[in-house]
C-alpha cells in the first residue's frame, strides 16, 4: 500500500507539472502579481490615422504585452481629450501621463525642440536614430524638456518625405516666386526668403485649399498619407526630394513624476516599447510608400518630378542663414545645433562611402 501511495504521489506531481508547463506555454504570460496601472495617452493625430496615428496604438500594445497586462494605456486622438496643440501642456501638467506628437510643434515653448523632429537638409531617419541614441541627442532632448517635467523618447519616423504637390512646374528659382504654399516651420521661412508665400494650414484643410486655389502647392508627408488624402485629385505635379523633412522623428513624452512612480521593470518596458514603436513606424512607411507611389503614378497618372539642382542648392544656402538666425540668443538651441551639425558632418563622410556608394552601385547599368 505504501508503494502504491508513493507511485500515486509521483503521478500527481508529474501531471501537475505537465499541466503547469502546458498552461505556461499556452498562456505565455506569468503575472508578477504586482499593482496594475491604467494610463492615458493623448496625441496630435486623428484617432487611428494611418502611419502617424498608429504609433501610440502600437506603443500601448507593446507595453500591455511586455507587462503581462499590468500596464494598460488608453490612446486618445486629437480633440478627444485635449486639442492637438494641447498635448505638451497636458502631459507636462500631469493631467495625463503620456503624449505622442512631433517635437517641433513646441518651438514656441522649447526652441531647441525643432531639432528633435527634423530640420531642412538635416539627418535621415537612420542618422537621426544614431544621433539620438549614440550621439548624445537624446540626452540633450531630455535636458531641454526637464524644466517641463517631461521625459521624451523617439516614437516613430516617416523617413524622407516628399517635397510636395504643385499646380505648376518648377524649373528654376524664378518659378517659386509668388507661389502660395502650405509649408510649416523653418521650411516655411526658407520658402518665404526664396520668394514664395507661406500659408499655415492643418492637414485636414489642405485638400480643400488646393481645390479652391487658396494655395498653389502643399507638402504633407509622403505617398502613403498623401494618397489617403487624395491630393492627386487637386494637384498636377508631385515633387521630390523632401529637403525640408529628410527624417522626421516623432516623440513619445512621459510625465516625469508618473514615470518615476513606476517600478523599475515597468520603466524599462516603457522605454523599450518606445524603441519598438519608433522602428515599427519607419518599417511601415518604407513598405507603404512604395505601394502608394506605384498606385499614384500607374493608376492615377501622377506627374512625378525632381526639383532642379539649382533650386535645391539655393534652398540649402538659404537654410544655413535661417538656422543661424533661428538659434541666435538661445543657449540650449545653440548647444543642440552644434551637436547635431557635428554628428551630421561625421555621418555624411561615412555614408558617402557606404549608404550612398552602395545605392549608386545598385543603379549602375
Amino acid at each position: 500500500m505504501k508503494i502504491y501511495a508513493i507511485l500515486i504521489g509521483v503521478l500527481v506531481v508529474m501531471v501537475s507539472c505537465s499541466e503547469a508547463e502546458k498552461a505556461a506555454s499556452d498562456d505565455t504570460c506569468l503575472s508578477n502579481g504586482g499593482k496594475s496601472y491604467k494610463w492615458n495617452m493623448v496625441t496630435t493625430w486623428p484617432k487611428n490615422f494611418p502611419g502617424l496615428g498608429m504609433a501610440g496604438e502600437n506603443f500601448s500594445q507593446y507595453v500591455d504585452e511586455m507587462s503581462c497586462g499590468q500596464m494598460k494605456i488608453k490612446v486618445y486622438g486629437a480633440g478627444e481629450l485635449v486639442p492637438a496643440m494641447g498635448v505638451f501642456d497636458a502631459v507636462s501638467q500631469g493631467n495625463v501621463q503620456l503624449g505622442h506628437g512631433a517635437s517641433y510643434y513646441w518651438t514656441g515653448k522649447v526652441k531647441s525642440s525643432q531639432f528633435f523632429t527634423a530640420i531642412p537638409f538635416g539627418l535621415t531617419a537612420q542618422e537621426m536614430n544614431g544621433w539620438l541614441h549614440y550621439g548624445g541627442g537624446l540626452e540633450l532632448w531630455q535636458e531641454a524638456y526637464e524644466p517641463f517635467n517631461l521625459v521624451p523618447l523617439a516614437g516613430g519616423n516617416t523617413g524622407v518625405q516628399m517635397a510636395g504637390w504643385f499646380n505648376k512646374e518648377i524649373n528654376s528659382m524664378e518659378d517659386l516666386k509668388g507661389i502660395k504654399m502650405r509649408i510649416p516651420g523653418l521650411a516655411g521661412e526658407i520658402f518665404t526668403r526664396a520668394g514664395g508665400e507661406t500659408v499655415q494650414l492643418p492637414g485636414n484643410e489642405i485638400f480643400l485649399a488646393l481645390q479652391q486655389g487658396v494655395v498653389d502647392a502643399a507638402e504633407w508627408v509622403g505617398p502613403y498619407n498623401d494618397l489617403t488624402f487624395g491630393f492627386h485629385q487637386v494637384a498636377k505635379y508631385y515633387y521630390y526630394p523632401g529637403w525640408h523633412e529628410p527624417g522626421s522623428t516623432l516623440e513619445i513624452i512621459i510625465n516625469k513624476d508618473a514615470l518615476m512612480s513606476l517600478p523599475k521593470d515597468l520603466q524599462a518596458i516603457m522605454k523599450y516599447a518606445a524603441k519598438a514603436a519608433n522602428q515599427e513606424m519607419l518599417d511601415e512607411y518604407t513598405a507603404r510608400n512604395n505601394q502608394a507611389l506605384t498606385e499614384l503614378t500607374e493608376k492615377h497618372n501622377v506627374k512625378l518630378r525632381k526639383l532642379p539642382d539649382e533650386v535645391l542648392i539655393a534652398l540649402r544656402d538659404i537654410s544655413e542663414d535661417v538656422m543661424i538666425d533661428f538659434i541666435e540668443g538661445d543657449e540650449m538651441a545653440t548647444r543642440v545645433y552644434n551637436s547635431y551639425v557635428a554628428f551630421k558632418d561625421q555621418v555624411i563622410n561615412y555614408h558617402r562611402i557606404s549608404e550612398k556608394a552602395y545605392i549608386d552601385t545598385r543603379e549602375l547599368d
